[in-house]
């Protein structure tokens, strides 16, 4: 039985994580879980799961869900005690780090959960990441712990998934270039002079995949797919030059390998996000699963075509931000967070959002990342300057 944490159990990977543990009961034992602010659902999962160690987003959580805890016990009797119960981010770096641990899953959103996984590598403890930032802001550093810890990193994106798969079919060696897919998300097919008006509800109607909001949007601008790139260098030890990201509509093929000889490689699958989490929970085995069977009879086509990079120039930003290094990388991440946010809010139009994202690479200061702190202090950096941009630009 693999024991694991959770750090983002109540998010939308958190929670398909949970229903592949409910779908392979006799496999994984949850020793520990991180939330945020949705006291509700982690005292369910606290009920359900009986970790050892909890932590919430704040110390006003905390107390909340001890009260919740402490009421649902006197309701119904319980042979299980009450989670050691933590909040902020020690609470979370305690959870990826609870000695019983063995493999963590980083699905926290935002660089919340990068000094918490880092702390994990450190000790040695394997890892699934749903976590862009943690390889978005902080790839070389981690990279590095993850090398010299031996540890295993298994990606749970549905197209850096693919790829791992993939690989597992020839040698690193052989590897002539990836290929990411992307869907071209809601605007795929509206022209550039409407983008401009384009609306938070028409940019969250993805139409192949349920996700969270900011995610959601970032396949809107194709900046997720710019942050797949930048994990994909770090993760798959390759360079820019051997990455292409393809517009597939179907999203049923999700990334490729081209290998030397001219093979190329793809996986297909479902678009249900518990396939690729599946496979890394339970690697190096496969496990069984009805949940996420392809509907052959509706798949009529596969359609590629190019980007159109004046349409969707965040992927463009990101591929610069990766050339120059250092911080741009993590104040990409920070400042689209920021921008998506405005936009969500409001006060921001859609083509915005690249605008910002530009302003704040122009303006952050170049310098040396040693250490998780550096990258922090960056982070913190990027998002005020980000603000000012936002502001700047407000509707």
């Amino acid at each position: 039985m693999k024991k694991i944490a959770i750090l983002g159990s109540t998010g939308s990977i958190g929670r398909q994580c949970t229903q592949v543990i409910d779908s392979l009961p006799a496999e994984f034992q949850v020793v520990s879980l991180a939330a945020g602010s949705n006291i509700s659902l982690v005292a369910e999962q606290v009920e359900k799961y009986h970790p050892q160690l909890v932590s919430v987003g704040t110390e006003a959580g905390a107390r909340e869900l001890c009260s919740t805890l402490k009421k649902n016990r006197t309701s119904k009797s319980s042979a299980h005690s009450d989670p050691e119960i933590l909040f902020g981010a020690e609470g979370i770096e305690r959870i990826a780090t609870h000695s019983d641990v063995e493999l963590v899953i980083s699905a926290a959103v935002g660089v919340v959960g990068l000094p918490a996984t880092y702390k994990a590598i450190e000790q040695g403890k394997s890892i699934a990441l749903a976590n862009k930032e943690v390889l978005v802001a902080a790839g070389e550093i981690v990279m590095a712990a993850v090398k010299r810890h031996n540890v295993a990193l298994l990606p749970v994106d549905s197209e850096h998934n693919a790829i791992h798969q993939c690989l597992r079919a020839g040698q690193r060696s052989e590897v002539k270039r990836l290929v990411l897919t992307a869907s071209g998300g809601p605007f795929r097919n509206t022209p550039i002079a409407k983008m401009n008006k384009a609306t938070p509800q028409q940019a969250l109607a993805h139409p192949n995949w349920k996700m969270g909001n900011r995610i959601t949007i970032d396949s809107a601008t194709l900046m997720n797919k710019g942050f797949e790139v930048i994990e994909a260098c770090w993760l798959f030890d390759v360079g820019l030059d051997q990455i292409q990201v393809v517009i597939h509509p179907q999203s049923t093929i999700h990334s490729m390998v081209e290998f030397v000889d001219g093979s190329i490689l793809a996986q297909l699958g479902a678009t249900d996000m518990r396939m690729p989490i599946r496979y890394a929970l339970t690697y190096p085995e496969r496990a069984p699963s009805n949940d996420c069977a392809l509907d052959w009879s509706t798949l009529r086509k596969l359609e590629f075509d190019e980007v159109p990079t004046r349409k969707f120039p965040c992927l463009a930003l990101a591929k610069a931000a990766l050339k120059q290094g250092g911080p741009l990388p993590c104040a990409l991440n920070a400042a689209d967070e920021i921008a998506v946010a405005a936009f969500l809010g409001g006060t921001l139009s859609f083509p915005g959002i690249a605008a910002v994202i530009e302003g704040v690479l122009e303006r952050m200061p170049r310098c040396a990342f040693n250490k998780i702190d550096d990258v922090l202090a960056a982070d913190a950096q990027a998002r005020r300057l980000a603000r000012e941009e936002a502001g700047r630009r407000k509707n």
